[in-house]
């Protein structure tokens, strides 16, 4: 967030970035649990007011870095179904995997107390990756490669849970064949011509290979 703070005088921006970087360094040095924004305030090397001015929790504190690792969440358009789709699908994985399972917990548990903390947490966290993931998929059904009367919100919802399932509970990693394998398994049942989309994919892969290797060696 940016802008002008209290009084109408502009936000240090410094502040902010002094602030993120502690909360990442403590995050890594003793977990969510001790993490609290005194200590931030004194790890930056900032004022406890700065802070609290611009986060009054730690956890919009750690929702604030959690989107700054994660940055841009917007899904591509080549035209291709699969490869865009494996690439929305992809943004899950990156969600979850800039943080780690033994913090996305406690931030959870702490975030459901309060329904605008909850909120926060939906929106940075959840929405986006969702979001890119329906609107790739809405773009495949203007293009006629998926059914008009394919469930978009079900088909999200069973893309998301290989990663959220995977992802807090650990049991099985989840690697680009997992996700591949998963958006293969579920459009099968929702496209028009399934072996269509599998053949428009293998020519952007053999499309992308050739331009990496005409880079590397050109004429």
């Amino acid at each position: 967030m940016t802008g002008k703070g209290l009084g109408g005088r502009p936000r240090d921006a410094s502040i902010d970035t002094a602030a993120l970087d502690a909360v990442s360094e403590l995050l890594e040095e003793s977990g969510y649990g001790a993490l609290a924004v005194e200590k931030v305030a004194r790890h930056a090397g900032v004022s406890k007011t700065a802070v609290y001015r611009r986060w009054p929790t730690r956890q919009q504190l750690v929702l604030a870095e959690l989107q700054r690792r994660l940055g841009d969440v917007a899904p591509v358009d080549t035209g291709c179904t699969l490869c865009d789709l494996n690439e929305a699908l992809g943004m899950f994985v990156r969600t979850f995997t800039c943080m780690g399972p033994e913090f996305f917990s406690p931030l959870l548990a702490d975030c459901s107390a309060d329904p605008a903390l909850r909120r926060e947490f939906m929106d940075t966290l959840f929405e986006p990756p969702r979001q890119a993931v329906h609107t790739t998929l809405a773009r495949a059904v203007e293009r006629g490669d998926l059914r008009a009367d394919a469930d978009l919100t079900l088909v999200v919802d069973s893309l998301a849970s290989l990663v959220h399932y995977r992802l807090l509970f650990g049991h099985a990693p989840v690697t680009d064949e997992a996700v591949e394998q998963a958006v293969t398994t579920l459009l099968a049942g929702v496209a028009h011509d399934f072996d269509a989309l599998r053949a428009q994919a293998a020519k952007a892969d053999a499309e992308s290979d050739h331009r990496v290797e005409h880079h590397h060696h050109p004429d």
